[in-house]
């Protein structure tokens, strides 16, 4: 008769597969893991997972995580309040402020239009982003959401639905990575680069 694991180990594996890209092998590796060898990293985690749990909220103006009721990008002043970039989640902000060149305030969607997955305008919160569109502040609106189908149907989707509206929207370019090689791009990036180029 195989041997039985207890139930609270088996709810433990469960929970750690709602992660992405963690499936059973990797689950169970984990909670074994937790278990055996790093009790003091499984209290860390949980404590660290119910605090965040009980104070994070969406910021009120641009969506995204914070602890305030408006969060710091917002609230700063040094941030220009007439360009908006509007990406899909706080991760693609994260990315955004990486770069060091984007001086403007953010909305983030929390994901991106997809009916297949019932993730419609409601649920990525179009109302609240038109809303803060129509505040009087905003000139140009960026749209940074990915170059998926879902990305594309989601920027178009708002660039209807600001037509009209007495603000600039624009789309960022795709193109060819810096540094790389054109052997080493396929072939949809090379055309896009191609159709998206501009004056030497």
């Amino acid at each position: 008769m195989a041997a039985q694991s207890p139930e609270s180990l088996d709810a433990l594996i469960q929970a750690l597969r709602c992660l992405p890209g963690v499936g059973p092998k990797s689950a169970t590796r984990m909670a074994y893991h937790l278990l055996q060898r790093d009790h003091p990293g499984a209290e860390k985690l949980s404590m660290s997972l119910t605090r965040a749990l009980e104070k994070i909220r969406h910021c009120s103006r641009c969506n995204t995580f914070t602890e305030q009721e408006v969060c710091g990008l917002c609230a700063s002043a040094r941030r220009d309040p007439s360009v908006l970039c509007v990406v899909e989640t706080p991760a693609d902000m994260l990315m955004m402020e990486q770069t060091q060149s984007y001086g403007g305030l953010y909305f983030v969607l929390m994901g991106r239009l997809s009916p297949l997955d019932g993730i419609g305008p409601r649920e990525i919160h179009l109302d609240r982003l038109l809303r803060r569109v129509s505040d009087g502040a905003v000139k140009e609106v960026i749209l940074a959401t990915n170059f998926t189908v879902e990305g594309e149907a989601t920027a178009h989707t708002i660039a209807e639905m600001l037509a009209g509206k007495g603000v600039r929207v624009s789309r960022i370019a795709r193109g060819l990575p810096v540094g790389g090689e054109i052997e080493h791009v396929d072939a949809g990036t090379l055309a896009q680069a191609l159709v998206e180029r501009r004056p030497a």
